[in-house]
C-alpha cells in the first residue's frame, strides 16, 4: 500500500510538471527568486527513515515570513508535512539517537531569547521547552543516550551560573553611561560590534527541573583574551560533539583572536568533560581545525584542517585520529592528494566510507574517500547543477542532500551512495520552476593571456533568440575564494539580472575555488589587476564566440570582491558603458584599515601599508581616480563593517570630482548583503534602470 501511494504522488507530481510545461513560460520575476522556498541543510534520522529539514517562505513583510520544520520519509512514499507552526522560525534542528524526536532552537510565547524545544516525532503534539537560561540557547546536541542535551550561549566574562549572567545583563542595562570600549582586536564582526560576551557550551539534562550547567566557565580558556569560536559572519559559533561515551565533549574554537591584527586567528580542537574542567587541546601546532565528528563506531575522531602557512588561501583537508578511552592517536591526513577544499562531509553508517562535498569547475559535487585513506573519488559524475547539502544516516546507508541549479531552486534528495543518483523527495519549488521562461546555464572556456585556463557561464535572456543582438552584462563574483556557481541564486539571481534583454557572462577568474589550489593561491600579491584582465578577456571570448552579443554594449559589476574589480575596471578601462559597484573598496590602505579583517590583507600585500608594497599604491583603484571616466551605479550597506560604507563614499566623492555621472544608494538597515524583500526589489529595479539608461536597452536588436 505504501509503495502504490509512493507511486501515486509521483504520479501527480508529473502531471503538474506536465501541466505547467504546456501552459505559456514567462520570464522571470523579482517574486519569482524572493518568495522561492529557501531550505536549510536537510538533517536525516540516524535510522534513515526520516528527514528533517527547514523550509523558510520568505515574504516581502517579515512579519509575514514563515520559517518552520518539515519532515518526509525518506525513501518518498509520501510528500513532506509540516512539523512546527509557529510565528518565530527554527533553527539547529538535531535527532536524538532513537531517531524519535528532534531538539531545535526557537523563541515562544513569552521567550526573550531562542531557547531550546524538543519535539517527539513519533508521539506528536506541541515541541516542549526544555532550556530557560537568560543568555538564550542554539545548536543543540543530542548526548548519545538521549537524556541530556549540549548547546551553545554567550555568556557574560567570568559568569558561572545563569544567575551570574542575569546579574551582569542588569548592570550593564542600568549604567547611565554608554561607550564601547576596547583594547584588543578586533572591535567588529561583519555586522555588529563585538562585546566581552563570548560564546560557551553548556548542558542540559532532561531530568525534570534540572539546570543547564556551564562547562567552560571558569576555565582558564575562556578568560584568555582570545577566546572565541568561528565567527566572520556576525556570529559566534562553537563546533561541537560528544565523546561516543557521553562523558566529554570535543569542541573547535580559537585561543588568539586578540592577535588578528598581526597573525592568523587559529581553531584547535580541545575536549572538556561532560561536567566541566578545564580543555585538553587535541591538536598542538600551528594548523587550524573545524568540524569535529566522531565515526558511527565511536573508534574514529574527524575534522577539517587548513595548515597555516604564508599563503591567504589553504585547502580544507579532512584529517581523522583513532580515539581511544579519551586520547588521539597520530593524524592522518585522508585528502592529502586531493586538490579540492573539503566541504561538508559525513561518515558513512558501516565506517569504511566518508562522503564529502567539494566544488569543482562551477559545481560543488558529492565525493568519497576510504575511512582508512586512500584515493578520493567522485560519486556518480554530476553534470548539471549543484549539491548544496548533505547528511547521511548515523545505523542505515542512506544519503541526503539539496540539489539546485540555476533553473532549479533547492529540493531535498535521497542520493544513493553507490552511485550518485538522486531521487528528489520535495517538491517546494517544482511548480513554480516550472512557469519561467529560462535556459540552463551554458559553458565555456578560454586561455588566458598568461596561460591559465578559465571557465565561464553565460545566462541567456527569457524568450532568446539567437539571431537578435543582445548587450553584454559581464558580473562578478566576490571572495575572491569563492566561484559561480550553477544554482538558484537570490542576491545577483543570473537569471533575473538576464531577464530585460541581456547576456550574462559569469567569470571564473584567478583566484577563483574550485580549480585546485595553486589556482586560487595565484591571486596573492596580484588581487585586481591579473583579474581583471581576464575579466576582460572573457567578455572579448564570448563577443567572439556568441554571435548574438553586440559589442557595442558591454557593460560589468559586482559585489564584494566582485565590487573591488568593478572599482578597478572604471580606472583601467572605459569599454564598458555602464559599471555597477556594491561594496566595493576603493583605496586598499583604507579597507585594510577599516575591515574587520585585517591581516589576510597585509598577507595578500606582501606587508602592511607603510612598508611600501607596491601593490598598495599599483594596485589601488584611488591611485587612478583620476581615470574615471565610465558611469557607475555605486550601492553599499551602511551597516556593512566587512566593507565599510567609507569605501563608497570615497569612491562616490572621486566620480564627483571627476564629474563622471554616478548614483550612489546606501542601504541603511543592510550589512554586505541587501537582505530585505523591498530593499532587493528595489536594487534590481536600480541595476535594471540603470544599465537601459546607458546601454539603450528597450529590447535586443535584430
Amino acid at each position: 500500500m505504501r509503495a502504490l501511494y509512493r507511486s501515486f504522488w509521483i504520479a501527480a507530481i508529473c502531471l503538474v510538471w506536465a501541466a505547467n510545461g504546456a501552459a505559456q513560460k514567462r520570464p522571470i520575476s523579482h517574486e519569482d527568486v524572493w518568495l522561492a522556498k529557501r531550505l536549510g541543510t536537510p538533517i536525516v534520522s540516524p535510522d534513515g527513515k526520516w528527514t528533517a529539514v527547514q523550509v523558510t517562505e520568505p515574504a516581502y513583510d517579515e512579519r509575514d515570513q514563515a520559517s518552520d520544520l518539515w519532515i518526509v520519509p525518506t525513501d518518498g512514499s509520501a510528500p513532506p508535512r509540516r512539523l512546527t507552526s509557529s510565528r518565530a522560525g527554527e533553527s539547529g534542528a538535531a535527532w536524538s539517537t532513537d531517531s524519535r524526536r528532534i531538539a531545535f532552537s526557537t523563541r515562544r510565547d513569552a521567550d526573550e531569547v531562542p531557547q531550546i524545544y524538543v519535539i517527539d516525532v513519533a508521539l506528536g503534539g506541541e515541541a516542549q521547552r526544555v532550556t530557560n537560561v537568560s543568555t538564550g540557547a542554539r545548536a543543540p546536541i543530542w548526548r548519545p543516550d538521549g537524556n541530556a542535551l549540549l548547546f551553545v550561549s554567550d555568556v557574560y566574562p567570568g559568569a558561572r551560573t545563569d544567575d551570574d549572567n542575569k546579574k551582569a545583563a542588569a548592570e550593564r542595562r542600568n549604567r547611565k553611561w554608554n561607550a564601547r570600549v576596547f583594547e584588543t582586536f578586533p572591535i567588529r564582526d561583519w555586522d555588529r560590534w563585538l562585546d566581552d560576551r563570548r560564546p560557551s557550551l553548556l548542558v542540559q539534562p532532561l531530568e525534570p527541573g534540572a539546570s543547564a550547567k556551564d562547562i567552560l566557565a571558569g576555565s582558564r580558556l575562556v578568560a584568555g583574551p582570545g577566546f572565541a569560536g568561528q565567527w566572520g559572519s556576525g556570529s559566534d559559533a562553537i563546533a561541537a560533539t560528544w565523546t561516543p561515551d557521553g562523558g566529554a565533549i570535543v569542541f573547535a574554537a580559537t585561543a588568539n583572536r586578540n592577535e588578528g591584527a598581526f597573525a592568523e586567528a587559529l581553531q584547535a580542537l580541545w575536549v572538556v568533560p561532560a561536567g566541566g574542567g578545564e580543555p585538553r587541546s587535541l591538536t598542538p601546532g600551528a594548523d587550524s581545525y573545524a568540524r569535529p565528528v566522531f565515526s558511527a563506531d565511536g573508534r574514529t575522531l574527524l575534522a577539517t584542517v587548513e595548515p597555516n602557512t604564508d599563503r591567504v588561501y589553504n585547502l580544507a583537508r579532512l584529517v581523522s585520529w583513532s580515539w581511544t578511552n579519551g586520547q588521539v592517536g597520530s593524524r592522518q591526513i585522508l585528502t592529502a592528494g586531493f586538490d579540492r577544499s573539503v566541504g561538508t562531509f559525513a561518515p558513512s553508517s558501516d565506517g569504511r566510507t566518508i562522503y564529502l562535498l567539494a566544488e569543482e569547475e562551477g559545481r560543488q559535487k558529492l565525493f568519497a574517500v576510504p575511512a582508512a585513506g586512500g584515493s578520493v573519488r567522485e560519486v556518480g559524475s554530476l553534470k548539471a547543477g549543484t549539491i548544496g547539502a548533505l547528511d547521511a544516516a548515523r545505523s542505515a546507508p542512506v544519503l541526503v542532500g539539496n540539489w539546485e541549479s540555476a533553473v532549479n531552486p533547492p529540493e531535498v534528495h535521497r542520493i544513493d551512495p553507490a552511485t550518485g543518483a538522486r531521487t528528489p523527495i520535495s517538491t517546494f519549488n517544482t511548480a513554480l520552476a516550472a512557469k519561467i521562461d529560462w535556459q540552463p546555464l551554458q559553458e565555456f572556456w578560454f586561455t588566458s593571456a598568461r596561460g591559465a585556463r578559465i571557465h565561464n557561464f553565460v545566462a541567456l535572456p527569457p524568450g532568446f533568440d539567437p539571431s537578435r543582438k543582445y548587450p553584454l552584462f559581464v558580473v562578478i563574483h566576490g571572495g575572491p575564494y569563492s566561484m559561480w556557481i550553477d544554482q538558484f541564486v537570490i542576491r545577483w539571481n543570473y537569471h533575473l539580472l538576464a531577464q530585460p534583454g541581456y547576456v550574462v557572462v559569469l567569470t571564473n577568474y584567478t583566484g577563483s575555488t574550485g580549480y585546485g589550489e595553486k589556482f586560487s593561491q595565484t591571486i596573492q600579491g596580484d588581487p585586481l589587476e591579473g583579474p581583471g584582465l581576464e575579466i576582460n578577456q572573457a567578455a572579448d571570448e564570448a563577443i567572439k564566440r556568441f554571435a548574438y552579443i553586440d559589442a557595442s554594449r558591454q557593460a560589468a559589476g559586482g559585489a564584494s570582491y566582485g565590487g573591488h574589480l568593478a572599482n578597478w575596471l572604471a580606472v583601467t578601462t572605459t569599454r564598458y558603458k555602464a559599471l555597477v559597484s556594491h561594496a566595493g573598496l576603493f583605496d586598499q590602505a583604507q579597507q585594510w584599515g577599516t575591515s574587520d579583517s585585517v591581516f589576510g590583507r597585509e598577507r595578500s600585500a606582501g606587508g602592511p601599508p607603510w612598508e611600501g608594497a607596491p601593490v598598495w599604491t599599483k594596485q589601488n583603484p584611488l591611485s587612478r581616480a583620476g581615470n574615471l571616466k565610465t558611469p557607475m551605479l555605486v550601492t553599499v550597506g551602511e551597516r556593512d563593517y566587512r566593507v565599510p560604507m567609507n569605501n563608497a563614499i570615497q569612491l562616490w566623492s572621486a566620480l564627483q570630482r571627476m564629474k563622471v555621472p554616478g548614483r550612489l544608494i546606501v542601504f541603511p538597515e543592510e550589512n554586505h548583503w541587501v537582505l530585505r524583500g523591498e530593499n532587493s526589489r528595489f536594487f534590481y529595479a536600480e541595476v535594471h534602470a540603470w544599465l537601459a539608461k546607458w546601454l539603450n536597452t528597450g529590447a535586443a536588436t535584430d
